[in-house]
């Protein structure tokens, strides 16, 4: 493979003298709104983020810890996610106060202004009303450092509580000196087992008077699930004392070491060196403007872009792994903060450009994670997999600097890395390596989960590829066409299946657990792997444009679960949310670069602003900033892992200078992009002709024929159910089978599909398509036939999310799962759950149950009482039994439970009534506390 040639690029070897970059970063910028930013200190890519905390309650928008619309400041701590959606961070808190020191944070907090408040890149500074204190922080990779002004006379605290924000499962405090103690906290929230070591050194000596602890060593260690500290002193008005707070995920030893980073007590000093930091990385990309407030937008996107991820190893190289042992990274720097589901879009492709020594960094740390950690990363947050989000990005990330050329990680181990991540049996996996696709009866969010395996699995076929392995890449590649299993030709959408066939009913606005955060409008256009596919698969150009048209010019209104990821809709593009991210572009593949001119200019010119709420949705870790800067570029790649740009857009500056690690500028106006096309085409010829791989003979893409669509009125049925099967072209031939009871001893022989046909009892149908080029998957679906013929009166409105099908599915003998994501129960919130079923004639009972399912996490509890009634004439109902719930509501692993009443027996009834008591409001120890609690119900069954 020839080197990868930047397309973009007019390279010179002169340099411009040193600017300051710093001046136009505001980090307030995305600290209100839905932004989830903070404001805080750090330096690029560094351990320490020290900022403000006004959130400490785990909620959505207090993500990172700080939201402009507060005005009380908790404390000052060292670690803080940029703008991710699920709350974590918020170590080694620090407070300053006056008077008697308390450990109620209640008491310790203060009230602030933001017109005494300033942030800029490295630096944050407020006043604390409530005892006229100034505080200055700033920061280096490794070391946050803290300056309290204290402007009037009396006793100064600085107040450490280890229980601040998230669940502390371990502290310690060890007291080395008056000027010196070193600290443990071991917590829980969405990283189960972080580890933060840290090192505090005043610059005064400090009395420790009052303390929070289970445990006390000779006055030395402190230790517990609840620890705090007070460090006071006399101070007269106007004195200052300096805090250094130095971290380290591994020992008190790597804190030590780390705390070298700042040998002195001059904060200015120290401040600067963070300026130097920051106009070193942010110099990268040189634009020009005279408009003051795109200069913000534009540097302090840059900036948000280089705030993750973070540096996870102590001066010594020492970092603690997956395997949560403690390791040496040799020849690399290992980093964590991989929100990769985000970031693989356009951080990662950024980062190939702008800095190939960190990318090869990260794909080190990926494969280290996996050789300690058995896999690759998903969303990893301090040694920790958190397994939010889906797909196996990693792969992207790889094959884009693979593609690229980027050099100093090993390709084989790469390689065997992504392809075990592919071959697991995990979160639908099974089933999609099996079936081509995933259906809702397999996994929720099915829909999502096919379409980001299909691009995953091409860009492993990419790696395969470079490194010459035609049977690796002929399998993946197939596998990567398996999107089209899921396309439904008729409606032109990506739809989600169950049990063989298209779910029902379709409504494309509804967000759903068959998308992830989102809606299958803002899934139909994810096939960046194959857009000449896709393209096709619409009918052609014309038609591809105008399914474009109708998504930008339709109601900006969802239908289904309400989302609150899904802002900054245009029409149904969302792009507040990652998905939608590629989609503005996709008009340059049907010719028409002035509609992605337009929608790209609409989004620069109003979805980022130089204000607290100038971003349009989560800045996930780099990822809405990075959709910035390189749109601004004309640079955001549709498809990583692809070099090949199908691109012909506006600048948004004149003119751009891209500093190159190689000591080169990419120099990029309008009229050098027109020579670069040139050399672009050239490119792509160069790389056709490579005489290191043969791309017609080892390298061949067989097609994927789309499987069947197995069709019926629903999952189960009382006499009989008709039966249709489909495919996409009306040449196919489908081949069937009915497993049933009679012919479970007969010879299974599959045949031709001609017609409708019935089933008449519980049956089992596989089928085929079959063409000239091959044949599809073999594909399943069973058929119950219901154990009774009872019918149900539901007096309690379902949520229409959760209908399992509709009131006959608590009568079908279907049963749901643990994962009720997958659509099998019926979910009640804020009622009662009240039902009668009519048996159909007076019988014996012997004994009424009902299932229920608890996920606490989800706002799921078990009903707190169930009663039974049975009648015989639907009016005169009597007692029959009461089952008392008796499970935890803390619980956090989903549970089923029968509640199940039969000390009375033998009572004849025709009716059978449920009632369910609901849980009620959310208690305070829930992170929804206040919230409604749901009922989830799936099966009533009469003995």
């Amino acid at each position: 493979m020839k080197p990868f040639l930047i397309a973009l690029a007019f390279l010179t070897t002169t340099f411009s003298q040193a600017q300051d970059y710093v001046k136009h970063v505001n980090p307030f910028i995305g600290t209100g709104g839905h932004g989830h930013t903070f404001p805080g200190a750090t330096v690029p890519y560094g351990m320490v983020q020290l900022s403000p905390d006004t959130r400490i309650d785990g909620s959505w928008d207090g993500c990172g810890g700080y939201h402009y619309s507060d005005n009380l400041i908790y404390g000052f701590s060292h670690t803080h996610l940029n703008g991710t959606g699920v709350s974590d961070y918020g170590d080694i808190m620090l407070m300053p106060t006056m008077g008697e020191p308390s450990f109620d944070n209640k008491v310790y907090s203060s009230t602030f202004s933001h017109a005494n408040e300033k942030a800029s890149a490295g630096f944050y500074s407020v006043k604390l009303d409530k005892h006229n204190i100034d505080v200055r922080l700033t920061t280096s990779t490794r070391v946050g450092f803290h300056e309290y002004t204290f402007n009037k006379d009396g006793q100064a605290n600085i107040i450490l509580d280890l229980n601040h924000r998230d669940k502390l499962l371990e502290g310690r405090i060890r007291v080395i000196d008056d000027k010196t103690i070193e600290v443990l906290r071991r917590s829980e929230a969405w990283a189960r087992d972080q580890y933060v070591y840290a090192r505090i050194e005043f610059n005064k000596p400090m009395n420790f008077n009052k303390f929070i602890s289970d445990s006390v060593s000779n006055r030395k260690e402190y230790s517990g699930s609840k620890v705090a500290m007070s460090f006071s002193k006399q101070v007269k008005k106007g004195e200052k004392i300096l805090v250094k707070v130095s971290l380290s995920p591994t020992s008190y030893e790597g804190a030590k070491l780390n705390s070298s980073e700042i040998k002195h007590w001059d904060f200015n000093k120290a401040h600067k060196a963070a300026i130097a930091l920051w106009n070193k990385e942010l110099s990268k990309i040189e634009v020009t403007s005279n408009d003051k407030d795109k200069l913000a937008i534009f540097y302090t996107a840059l900036y948000h872009t280089m705030m993750q991820p973070n540096i996870a190893q102590d001066l010594d190289g020492k970092y603690r792994g997956r395997d949560n042992q403690i390791h040496v990274a040799e020849g690399f720097d290992y980093y964590t903060v991989f929100s990769l589901w985000d970031t693989f879009r356009g951080a990662h492709p950024l980062y190939t450009l702008i800095d190939k020594k960190r990318t090869a960094d990260y794909i080190n740390t990926f494969i280290k994670q996996y050789e300690q950690g058995g896999r690759l990363p998903v969303w990893e947050l301090a040694s920790n997999e958190t397994d939010c989000m889906i797909g196996y990005h990693s792969v992207s990330v790889i094959a884009d600097a693979m593609a690229k050329g980027i050099k100093g990680f090993d390709y084989e181990k790469a390689f065997e890395a992504s392809k075990a991540s592919a071959m697991r049996d995990v979160l639908g996996l099974d089933a999609y390596k099996k079936n081509g696709f995933i259906s809702i009866d397999d996994e929720h969010e099915s829909v999502s989960k096919t379409l980001e395996y299909a691009y995953d699995d091409w860009c492993i076929a990419q790696m395969a590829q470079l490194l010459n392995k035609p049977k690796d890449y002929e399998y993946f590649m197939k596998r990567s066409q398996n999107w089209k299993n899921i396309f439904d030709w008729e409606t032109g959408f990506m739809r989600p299946k169950k049990n063989g066939g298209w779910d029902k009913p379709f409504d494309p606005r509804e967000v759903n657990n068959n998308f992830t955060e989102g809606n299958s409008w803002q899934y139909s256009f994810f096939v960046p792997q194959d857009i000449e596919g896709m393209i096709q698969a619409y009918g052609g150009p014309e038609k591809f444009e105008a399914k474009l048209d109708e998504m930008f010019n339709s109601e900006s209104k969802t239908t289904g679960r309400e989302q609150v990821d899904v802002t900054g809709l245009i029409g149904q593009y969302a792009h507040g949310n990652e998905p939608s991210h590629h989609m503005a572009y996709l008009y340059n593949y049907v010719g028409k670069p002035e509609k992605t001119n337009a929608k790209v200019k609409y989004i620069l010119d109003n979805f980022y602003t130089n204000t607290p709420d100038g971003l349009i949705g989560n800045e996930d870790c780099g990822q809405m900033s990075a959709w910035y800067v390189l749109s601004v570029m004309s640079e955001y790649p549709v498809c990583p892992g692809s070099i090949i740009h199908h691109y012909e857009n506006d600048l948004y500056f004149d003119k751009i200078v891209v500093n190159l690690e190689s000591g080169e500028k990419a120099v990029i106006t309008e009229e050098q992009r027109k020579i670069n096309k040139q050399k672009a085409i050239q490119q792509e010829k160069e790389i056709e002709s490579s005489e290191d791989i043969d791309w017609n003979l080892d390298y061949i893409i067989k097609e994927v024929i789309p499987v069947p669509v197995i069709q019926a009125e629903s999952k189960s049925f009382k006499d009989k159910l008709k039966i249709e099967l489909k495919s996409q072209y009306l040449n196919d031939v489908i081949y069937f089978m009915i497993n049933d009871k009679d012919d479970h001893l007969a010879k299974k022989l599959f045949i031709p599909y001609t017609k409708p046909f019935e089933i008449s009892q519980t049956s089992t149908i596989e089928a085929y398509v079959k063409t000239n080029e091959g044949q599809s998957n073999t594909i399943s679906a069973t058929f119950f036939k219901k154990p009774n013929n009872y019918s149900i009166n539901i007096k309690s409105v379902y949520n229409p999310q959760y209908h399992a099908g509709g009131p006959e599915g608590l009568l079908d003998g279907i049963l749901g799962t643990e994962n009720w994501r997958k659509g099998d129960w019926q979910g009640y919130q804020s009622q009662d759950f009240e039902a009668v079923v009519d048996l159909k004639e007076v019988k014996n009972i012997n004994e009424i149950s009902t299932r229920f399912l608890q996920d606490q996490r989800s706002w799921i509890l078990m009903p707190t009482k169930v009663d039974y009634y049975i009648s015989e004439d639907n009016v005169n109902f009597t007692y029959f039994g009461s089952v008392n719930n008796t499970l935890d509501p803390k619980l956090e692993e989903n549970t089923i439970l029968n509640f199940t009443s039969n000390e009375t027996k033998g009572k004849k009834a025709r009716y059978v009534k449920v009632i369910a008591k609901n849980f009620g409001k959310l208690p305070e120890w829930h992170q929804g506390a206040g919230g409604d609690a749901f009922i989830f119900v799936d099966e009533i069954t009469i003995k």
